[in-house]
């Protein structure tokens, strides 16, 4: 008998498509007959060497990564990165420029410090304390970039704030055409059809439409660590310096052997559903579902400029916090989890990863319209 779950819009780790639960559960005890589960096979052995090779084979075909570029799966997730990028970038030229559009922004430009002379090229932060920071994107134009960098780095998607670049900045456009960009992609990929030709790196945790917490995908091209940054910082660990981990098919140490198990059941499943074109449309039907609902309302409310609202992760505000606790409640009773917004920024927020089904997505727009029909 098939249970009903509830809806999970938890922003991380976040749920997982059914289909790929059932598959893991059927193999649980004997991958393919093997008689051992992923969890207990050699990371050395022919058999995870399938299951490995494959996932890297799969994920570069979604992305329709070219031959420069690199699929490396690593661990300690985007918050280690922070401090990888820099460790591995800044041995030869120690100035790193990045943009700040909020908490994770935030994050990486602190770990960066410890490494490096950056500098904010942009930021969203509001000037004035009681005005509202980082609901928007900079403009291009505004940004004031060194041309002499080692790199350029954004986060493509604020979980949190729930701002999004739809597209990447143009590097000729600000007169640095060779400048390597860096983008931090932990929360948006595969949910769309990106451009990766003009990304030197992007990197992420795999845990909102990938995979389970503990492994890391980093995107990389060859060029980068040959002509750009050809060593790291010699206190970089030899788990983390690219070279190394590129060297030995990210099979430096013992990887996370069932979450890229998991990962590359994720990737089977994407394939199935038509790829990363056909997500992006349903993600951008998901996605205005619930804004349409925001912006026609006088009960709701977005933070976050129109053209920069994130589709993956939507925050949202109510015109009294005495409202909140009602509706996490009665959510809850609905079937719909995990609402709550970051303490960062409060309010509420609905997390639509790739594994969110419409069906979903129109539970809450329903759950929403019957709260604001009661409360407003």
């Amino acid at each position: 008998m098939t249970i009903k779950r509830p809806y999970n819009f938890a922003p991380g780790p976040a749920a997982l498509p059914e289909p790929v639960l059932e598959k893991a559960s059927q193999e649980m005890l004997s991958w393919r007959g093997s008689g051992m589960s992923v969890m207990e096979m050699t990371h050395r052995g022919p058999l995870f060497a399938d299951i490995h090779d494959r996932a890297i084979a799969d994920l570069k075909s979604l992305l329709g990564l070219g031959s420069d570029h690199e699929v490396l799966f690593m661990q300690g997730g985007a918050t280690a990165q922070n401090a990888i990028v820099p460790m591995n970038l800044l041995a030869q030229n120690v100035k790193a420029d990045y943009v700040h559009t909020g908490h994770w922004s935030a994050k990486s430009i602190a770990e960066a410090k410890k490494y490096g002379d950056v500098h904010v090229v942009a930021s969203a932060e509001a000037e004035q304390s009681d005005a509202a920071s980082f609901g928007y994107v900079p403009p291009v134009e505004q940004w004031q970039p060194r041309a002499d960098a080692a790199y350029l780095h954004i986060c493509g998607n604020e979980t949190i704030g729930g701002v999004e670049y739809h597209q990447w900045p143009d590097m000729n456009s600000l007169g640095l055409g060779s400048l390597p960009l860096v983008v931090d992609m932990s929360s948006h990929i595969l949910s769309r059809p990106m451009n990766f030709d003009s990304l030197a790196l992007a990197y992420g945790g795999a845990q909102k439409n990938i995979g389970p917490s503990g492994l890391t995908f980093v995107i990389l091209k060859r060029s980068l660590i040959e002509e750009h940054a050809p060593k790291a910082l010699p206190i970089c660990p030899s788990v983390f310096d690219y070279r190394k981990v590129l060297e030995n098919n990210s099979l430096l140490n013992t990887p996370s052997t069932f979450a890229i198990y998991i990962a590359g059941l994720v990737f089977e499943w994407l394939k199935d559903q038509g790829g990363v074109e056909a997500m992006g449309q349903v993600n951008a039907t998901k996605a205005g579902l619930v804004y349409d609902l925001i912006d026609q309302s006088s009960f709701y409310s977005s933070r976050v400029r129109k053209a920069n609202r994130s589709f993956m992760n939507i925050p949202f505000f109510l015109p009294d916090d005495r409202l909140y606790e009602p509706f996490l409640k009665g959510a809850q009773a609905e079937g719909l989890l995990n609402l709550k917004g970051h303490k960062a920024v409060g309010g509420l927020r609905a997390s639509l990863y790739n594994a969110m089904p419409l069906e979903g997505v129109e539970a809450l727009v329903a759950y929403m319209r019957r709260f604001e029909k009661e409360q407003g």
